[in-house]
């Protein structure tokens, strides 16, 4: 069964068109991540779905049930907010229970999800804690376990984890789909970190300017972008773009990941290096080819230097061509 259907929905606020024709499916049990840089719509889209905003038109399924007039709280969602959105004169059980109180579920069904939530999610040591006694980590596993317990048909996160430090987000990250694999649960998740979303997602779907990119696996999209601009945004280092013309002839753009340029003697790419970062296992090497910056990822610890001159070869199987309007040749 599908858990969301959304057929050519829009969105605008006056004239300003922010979602253009978005048509897409989540599957029951699928981790669908939007994915795109500021203002692209992600966020519109996630509030639309929730019914937070209405689409100006269009068709919202959930559940096989249409929702476009039915109201946040009737649509069998849950969302988590990047800024947690906690009661901060309820502990963690009153945050968790607020809820279920409120659609007056009984005393024993509540008790049970908020000891398996609280369990799932190691918050059973802290539920007469109040948020300003807990960590930012803690605080985001209370506002997932307010999800948790209204048992719902699908989970809405809006970048849950914009507000935690890189190593609270990697836990947390792990945390949140370690969640999905317990609960068989849809799960929609908006961030513009593409590692997240490349390590997170069933499915990512890439928005810019309020339509639709792509769609696909992680590895679908990485490794067969449909445009420039995918292939841009999903990599870490971002991949090289290089005017055709400097590998000899062409009026197209040539695409090249950092992991795909290496070293070679007699390479045909002539760089000068413009910064290097040491990363222990791996060494990134900033470099200039004539105008254009080049990022190289090399295995490894490498004795190379800012300034130093330095030829790079690339295996033609690996590399992408893009037209003028950045779409994909091959």
């Amino acid at each position: 069964m599908t858990a969301l259907t959304l057929t050519n929905v829009n969105k605008s606020f006056g004239n300003v068109h922010v979602l253009k024709d978005i048509t897409l499916e989540v599957e029951e049990g699928e981790f669908v991540v939007f994915v795109g840089p500021s203002g692209c719509g992600k966020s519109t889209l996630l509030r639309v779905i929730a019914g937070l905003e209405d689409a100006s038109s269009g068709e919202i399924n959930i559940g096989g049930q249409q929702v476009n007039l039915v109201p946040p709280s009737k649509r069998g969602i849950a969302m988590v907010f990047q800024s947690y959105a906690l009661y901060p004169h309820l502990n963690v059980r009153g945050n968790m229970t607020l809820a279920l109180k409120q659609e007056k579920q009984p005393k024993a069904v509540i008790e049970e999800r908020v000891a398996n939530a609280s369990r799932m999610l190691n918050l059973e040591d802290y539920l007469d804690r109040y948020p300003s006694e807990l960590s930012g980590g803690q605080r985001q596993r209370v506002a997932i376990g307010r999800a948790i317990v209204r048992e719902p048909k699908l989970f809405l996160f809006d970048e849950p984890l914009s507000n935690l430090d890189a190593a609270l987000r990697m836990n947390t990250r792990i945390e949140i789909a370690n969640l999905h694999r317990a609960l068989d649960a849809s799960m929609i998740y908006v961030t513009h970190d593409q590692t997240e979303a490349m390590t997170l997602a069933d499915k990512i779907v890439v928005l810019r300017d309020g339509r639709v990119e792509q769609t696909g696996t992680p590895m679908e999209l990485y490794n067969n972008p449909a445009n420039q601009f995918v292939a841009g945004f999903l990599g870490s280092p971002s991949m090289n773009f290089l005017p055709e013309g400097l590998l000899g002839s062409g009026q197209n753009t040539i695409g090249i990941r950092p992991e795909d340029l290496y070293l070679s003697d007699d390479g045909p790419l002539a760089a000068r290096v413009s910064h290097v970062e040491k990363l222990g296992g791996d060494t990134n090497v900033i470099a200039k080819i004539h105008d254009h910056a080049v990022t190289a990822r090399l295995f490894g610890q490498h004795a190379i230097s800012e300034g130093q001159e330095l030829r790079f070869a690339y295996a033609a199987d690996k590399a992408y061509r893009f037209d003028a309007a950045g779409q994909r040749l091959r």
